[in-house]
């Protein structure tokens, strides 16, 4: 399915031109749940920087490992329905970084990332929540300090490669499923496709990234605080026979002890702890949605 990605540019949010801005941004919000932002005001210097970095991190150490393991090696012998095409790891940032912990990973690569990466695009990600806030007439900090509880917000990046694979018809790279936090900013490959998202029940093909635009889509807890005006949607990612893809996704979410309610009347479960959600979203990530929401509510 071919449709034209909304695009947020985010030199015009602050000038003449913000009216239009807000406007994309809202539509985007409440019929895709998912977008594009170009003139982000990150420099192109730094994203090629942490692009090189993690794809010689993943070449060195975990390429190998991964061609290695069981699945790789019997693909196309045994089912494969409950296994992901894909080596990744998951750093911790707020509201304490653990990216030192992880072995093999270079002083570069953990610089670049602690403080040239991550700030800026948290910064973009509470931008974000401003604009979704006044879209919705809430007070513009409203998403941020639900979000904080009392320790800040949480922010984690899932640094993920796609190996090349030889029979990408009998594997995912990553099944179906929507995001269980808040405000989802993803850095991707420039080159090889595979990630797809669902639009009025077809799968909607999101080609690599150009120009170093930042990829944005909404996760579970933002619809439940917007009552389900903005959803999260179902998304996966395609083996692909040629190329290996990089993704690398940071996600903006409510701390552990945040208590997550809708900011209008309660018509989504609400009143719960996000680390609650997380450990129900942990065994139910690839399964329906609705009923998740449905269990939690009961719960």
């Amino acid at each position: 399915m071919k449709m034209k990605i909304p695009t947020i540019d985010f030199s015009e949010v602050n000038g003449d031109k913000r009216a239009r801005a807000l406007s994309v941004l809202h539509d985007a919000c409440l019929n895709w749940g998912f977008f594009m932002i170009k003139n982000h005001g990150i420099e192109e210097a730094v994203l090629e920087k942490v692009k090189l970095l993690v794809n010689t991190h993943y070449d060195e150490t975990m390429k190998d490992k991964f061609y290695d393991s069981e699945m790789a090696k019997n693909l196309g012998k045994i089912p494969l329905s409950d296994v992901d095409w894909e080596s990744m790891f998951f750093i911790s940032h707020k509201p304490t970084s653990n990216i030192s912990r992880f072995p093999n990973i270079s002083d570069h690569l953990c610089k670049a990332m602690e403080e040239e990466y991550i700030p800026q695009l948290v910064m973009i990600a509470e931008k974000l929540a401003e604009l979704m806030c006044e879209n919705l007439g809430l007070q513009k900090t409203h998403i941020k300090q639900l979000f904080n509880g009392t320790k800040g917000p949480s922010v984690g990046t899932k640094v993920a490669k796609y190996p090349e694979c030889p029979r990408p018809e009998l594997v995912r790279g990553l099944r179906e499923h929507t995001d269980a936090g808040g405000i989802i900013l993803l850095l991707q490959d420039d080159k090889v496709p595979g990630l797809e998202f669902q639009k009025d029940g077809e799968w909607f093909k999101i080609p690599p990234s150009k120009n170093n635009a930042i990829f944005v889509n909404i996760g579970d807890q933002i619809e439940v605080l917007t009552n389900g005006k903005y959803k999260s949607v179902l998304h996966r990612v395609l083996a692909e026979k040629e190329g290996s893809r990089l993704s690398i996704a940071t996600f903006y979410n409510p701390a552990s002890d945040a208590v997550i309610s809708p900011a209008a009347e309660a018509l989504y479960p609400g009143g719960y702890t996000f680390e609650d959600y997380l450990k129900f979203y942990n065994t139910t990530k690839f399964g329906d949605k609705e009923k998740r929401f449905g269990s939690m509510k009961n719960m």
